[in-house]
């Protein structure tokens, strides 16, 4: 049977202990995976500063030359896989197998995984506000201003999810910034970041800054605590243990949202499609996915509309071209979240607009378990359903006074705003609660190289000191 090992600063390492990599549908083991104890991590982790040194003897220009490289491995290489190898429909199926997310989606996530190494210089740029790279690797630039930084910490741990392959981009920058990575592999999905880690070395990085240790919850506190940042995907439950953290970027719900203003709200029609692919690009698994639109008017009429757009998209199998939803590895999973949403929708104040589309919400094709694509009409924000997002395709749809906006949303990771009106604009750009602002048709779930996604990995793995040099004259007279 296949095996995928632990990596101990590149070295591969096979475990006494392992868990099987399991088909999502028959249940049967296609991989064993070693697992890593906290024991063995917190030895490991006694050697970050060295790991760190690795890196700091690359320069940055250099780094970014290896990123691009490796990119195109990633994509097209065949890599090793404990003692096997795998080819890029290799790692296709296997991702599927475990999360039964459809080929095609997969695709899609390789390459936005391929677009983060190879516009990696671009990113860098974005990250740093077009720092002079001399800064990171020299600590300091006297051009202009004088400007020192220096690292938070020797390494960064990364507590990773199953949901989404293209997820993963999120991390990779810290390689070019020069941070060690230390990964708790996703149970169900082991087989991207293991990738990318081959995909590195493969281009040159050096093995000593990758651990890679699939385990358990305590290995995975292990890893938080033990390196200097890190960096945590969870649910809401997940992310609030370390809410108080500060050494600790934490990845949870988005609650993204399309909002419209007066201005442009006459013409909803328009922005149908655009509201459509927010909703349901992915498969609706990525906290970019919009759950919430926001609207002044016309709020039934937009959701009806989206409604008979969602209800085109139906189960498929794993290998069909026109796959947009995925079912759920865990059945009891999608069981459940159809029921949280039954629930809701037992309130006064929701309907599912869906329903008229479909007979089930929550369906059994060919043995695999699916949530199809859900549209609530919410009528006041204080709804249970009004800010809540889950693992498919769903959205609320709410009609609000243009003036409760934007403290009506609350905390939002996204928010594409549809409005020419500068006052609105200005509001949002004024509100600490938006992480992302797109003004005008922009899908929440488009991402632009140049701009940090959720937080700044640069500002989390650096930090800027006070700096001043000067000169010291020559003594009078050495020269002669």
């Amino acid at each position: 049977m296949l095996h995928i090992p632990i990596l101990r600063h590149g070295r591969e390492y096979r475990s006494i202990d392992t868990a099987p990599a399991v088909h999502f549908l028959t249940r049967e083991p296609i991989a064993e995976v070693s697992q890593a104890n906290f024991g063995l991590i917190r030895r490991d982790l006694m050697k970050q500063e060295a790991a760190r040194e690795t890196l700091a003897r690359f320069s940055t220009r250099e780094l970014i030359e290896l990123c691009e490289r490796a990119g195109e491995i990633f994509l097209n290489g065949t890599l090793p896989l404990g003692d096997a190898q795998q080819s890029p429909q290799d790692y296709v199926e296997q991702t599927s197998a475990t999360t039964g997310m459809p080929w095609v989606l997969i695709r899609r996530n390789m390459a936005k995984v391929h677009a983060m190494f190879t516009s990696m210089e671009t990113v860098l740029n974005g990250l740093t506000r077009g720092l002079s790279m001399e800064v990171l690797d020299r600590g300091y630039s006297m051009a202009g201003s004088p400007i020192s930084f220096f690292p938070r910490g020797a390494s960064m741990g990364v507590v990773l999810p199953s949901n989404s392959p293209a997820v993963h981009s999120l991390w990779i920058p810290a390689i070019a910034l020069k941070t060690p990575l230390v990964l708790k592999p996703g149970s169900a999905e082991p087989w991207t970041p293991i990738r990318i880690i081959q995909a590195f070395l493969q281009a040159g990085a050096p093995p000593e800054a990758f651990c890679y240790y699939p385990t358990d919850h305590g290995g995975a506190n292990e890893i938080l605590r033990s390196t200097g940042r890190g960096m945590l995907f969870g649910d809401v439950g997940a992310v609030k243990h370390w809410a108080t953290d500060p050494r600790i970027e934490l990845h949870g719900p988005g609650y993204s949202k399309v909002v419209i203003g007066d201005d442009c709200i006459d013409d909803w029609e328009r922005y149908i499609d655009l509201i459509a692919r927010s909703i349901a690009d992915n498969g609706g698994r990525s906290c970019i996915n919009a759950s919430g639109v926001w609207v002044t008017r016309h709020a039934d009429k937009i959701a009806e509309a989206l409604a008979e757009r969602l209800s085109t998209i139906r189960p498929r199998a794993a290998d069909d071209p026109e796959a947009g939803i995925a079912p759920f590895a865990n059945p009891e999973v999608g069981r459940r979240i159809s029921g949280m949403v039954d629930a809701g929708l037992a309130e006064p104040g929701a309907r599912d607009v869906s329903a008229q589309y479909r007979p089930e919400r929550c369906v059994e094709w060919q043995g695999c378990t699916y949530v199809l694509p859900t549209i609530v009409r919410c009528d006041a924000p204080e709804h249970t359903l009004a800010n809540k997002e889950y693992l498919f395709p769903f959205a609320s749809v709410l009609e609000v006074a243009e003036s409760e906006i934007p403290e009506v949303l609350g905390p939002t990771l996204v928010v594409t705003a549809i409005t020419r009106n500068p006052l609105l604009i200005n509001r949002l750009l004024a509100s600490p609660h938006v992480g992302r602002l797109n003004i005008g048709a922009v899908p929440t779930n488009v991402i632009s190289w140049d701009q940090p996604h959720e937080g700044n990995l640069f500002d989390h793995l650096y930090a800027r000191r006070a700096f001043q040099m000067v000169e010291e004259p020559a003594l009078a007279g050495a020269a002669q």
